[in-house]
């Protein structure tokens, strides 16, 4: 039986509270289109994809009238192109235009899967792959490019490391007529998951089905308004509480539209990423959960621990309302995406130092953070082996997505507009790392590895 007062509980939340469907994202296999001719290959990519989710965009504007669910984005994440390339040999960028013109084809928000899993050694097709990121982003607008280079169980690959930020400037300097727009589209990470439908960081794993339909469910807003109307005088375990029951509410949403989702366009269901993540609308920021929790203001003194009860009361309300977790999944940090978080960067309450920190407890990393156009790729480097650090010692996820924004120096403000927001370029510590950078190795697997 529908109880009313949930229905118009919903409702409130869709209207008032910024509650959406962040994106339905489908996964499709390429192995099969693997050829010695990169320009087979190529044609093979385009087909499948073209015929694989030819309805997709269809199929989530009438899932959103249904149930009049805002579906904000759908994407299509493709198996990591290294592997293809590492097939047929040749300039890779030719994928990379392949898959441009599917996505306009089928009519998709983003494309990601211009990838390669480096974290234990380079591969055929790893490293031509990962030196033609920045021309792939720069003659395109809607691919995104993702490199693993660590894990838990790997080690990190600090050669790759080393390489990426050489990759993020270039791809700076290649788009510095559009803010360095490149970088927006680049994450490296550590302990890559494949099956996460949220963009730069998506592909499709070599374990996943053919074809699988995830989703991602997002809702700060909704969250910061229970706690609102909670009051000031909760303890802070009853706020833990609230958070989950309000996350079990917004995944039996994301539950239900993957399951009409699968079963219309005819392929797997496969997870529900539950993630705050935050769009620069007023309303709809992680920050502003944290300063509802009782902090003045997000990256003051509390942040930390308020953010590691918010990450883990998400997924403990997520995994009580579907056996289909899986992902990200938990509180994002992306500070240009995140209104909370930009006013905090901007009254100097929130310093890369403080958002690394915070990285040791939520989803994901160090995000969409805005640097001086000065800054090396050494220092980029060192700031990307720090951050794999802590996934790989924590058995967790981390990223980096960061834009030296060429010709902006600190306290500059940038804006990309949509999702991808805006934000004050912010400062790094300008101490170098290059002779730990230019050492190349690899950092040993922690003790935490060996657990066979």
């Amino acid at each position: 039986m529908l109880n009313i007062n949930d229905i118009l509980e919903t409702v409130q939340m869709i209207q008032d509270e910024c509650l959406d469907i962040r994106t339905i994202t489908m996964g499709i296999s390429l192995l099969d289109c693997a050829d010695s001719d990169i320009d087979k290959s190529c044609q093979k990519v385009y087909d499948k994809i073209a015929r694989r989710a030819e309805h997709l965009v269809a199929t989530g504007i009438d899932i959103e009238r249904k149930y009049g669910i805002p579906i904000i984005n759908k994407r299509v994440a493709v198996t990591p192109i290294a592997l293809l390339a590492g097939v047929s040999g040749g300039d890779p960028v030719k994928y990379a235009h392949a898959l441009q013109k599917a996505a306009n084809t089928i009519g998709v928000n983003f494309i990601g899967g211009y990838s390669a899993l480096v974290q234990k050694g380079f591969s055929a097709g790893d490293l031509e792959l990962i030196r033609s990121i920045p021309r792939a982003m720069s003659e395109t607008e809607l691919l995104c490019s993702s490199v693993n280079v660590g894990s838990t169980k790997a080690g990190i690959n600090m050669d790759a490391v080393a390489m990426m930020g050489k990759v993020v400037k270039e791809a700076a300097e290649l788009t510095a007529d559009r803010q360095s727009i490149g970088c927006a589209k680049i994450v490296t990470l550590c302990n890559a998951p494949e099956d996460n439908p949220f963009m730069a960081g998506a592909f499709h794993g070599v374990s996943e089905p053919d074809c699988i339909i995830n989703v991602g469910v997002s809702g700060p807003g909704v969250v910061r308004a229970a706690l609102a109307r909670a009051g000031k005088d909760l303890k802070i375990n009853e706020i833990a509480d609230i958070v989950k029951k309000t996350a079990f509410k917004i995944t039996r949403m994301g539950q239900l539209v993957g399951a009409e989702a699968s079963q219309r366009l005819g392929v797997d269901f496969g997870i529900i990423d539950l993630s705050l993540a935050p769009t620069p609308a007023v309303g709809d920021s992680v920050a502003h959960i944290l300063e509802e929790m009782g902090l003045e203001r997000c990256g003051g003194p509390g942040t930390t621990a308020c953010l590691a009860l918010l990450n883990d009361a998400v997924k403990k309300g997520g995994v009580m309302a579907s056996g289909r977790v899986g992902g990200l999944s938990g509180a994002f940090i992306p500070v240009s995406e995140d209104a909370g978080m930009m006013d905090a960067a901007r009254a100097g309450a929130l310093t890369i130092e403080k958002l690394e920190a915070m990285t040791a407890v939520c989803s994901v990393g160090l995000d969409m953070i805005m640097l001086p156009g000065d800054t090396t790729a050494e220092t980029i480097s060192g700031i990307i082996a720090d951050e794999a650090a802590i996934g790989m010692v924590n058995s967790k996820t981390t990223a980096v997505r960061v834009i030296p924004a060429v010709g902006y120096k600190v306290g500059d403000e940038l804006n990309f507009g949509g999702l991808l927001g805006g934000g004050p370029v912010m400062p790094v510590n300008t101490f170098a790392p290059d002779v730990m950078i230019h050492r190349g190795g690899y950092i040993p697997a922690p003790m935490q590895s060996l657990k066979n």
